[in-house]
């Protein structure tokens, strides 16, 4: 059924693939030329001088991506569930899924209440980790 995309997809990410592998050997080339030829020009005491390496450690090193994922996991598992019993309790011939008309809307309550839930759970990761953030300053 979907030959017919196959072959250009196929085609396009040997493509891609040979196209990033050659720009990856030339930009390590640019690089290291660049590297060359700024040695040449400076010392280690003009870099010494020029360049603060102070770094602040104290600032915390958590990530929230866990929590942004667990979270839109979460809404996503959640919309889904929800979509199902409104679909169980909205459409009559829902649970034999021979009707188109059915079919079309039971697929617009699914992806409505996905992304509904989804952005619910990531807005609500982004409030506990401002949550966090104020417990930290204070």
């Amino acid at each position: 059924m979907m030959d017919f995309i196959l072959v250009p997809l196929v085609v396009g990410i040997i493509t891609l693939g040979i196209y990033k592998l050659f720009e990856l050997f030339v930009c390590k080339k640019e690089r290291i030329i660049m590297i060359e030829k700024l040695g040449d020009k400076l010392s280690m005491g003009d870099i010494s001088s020029k360049l603060s390496f102070n770094v602040n450690y104290s600032r915390s090193r958590f990530t929230f991506s866990s929590l942004k994922g667990g979270c839109l996991m979460i809404g996503i598992g959640l919309g889904l569930l929800i979509a199902n019993f409104i679909c169980c309790a909205s459409f009559p011939n829902y649970s034999t899924g021979r009707v188109w008309d059915v079919s079309e809307q039971a697929n617009l309550v699914y992806g409505a209440c996905v992304l509904f839930f989804g952005g619910i759970g990531l807005l609500s990761a982004f409030l506990i980790e401002m949550n966090i953030h104020k417990k930290e300053k204070e």
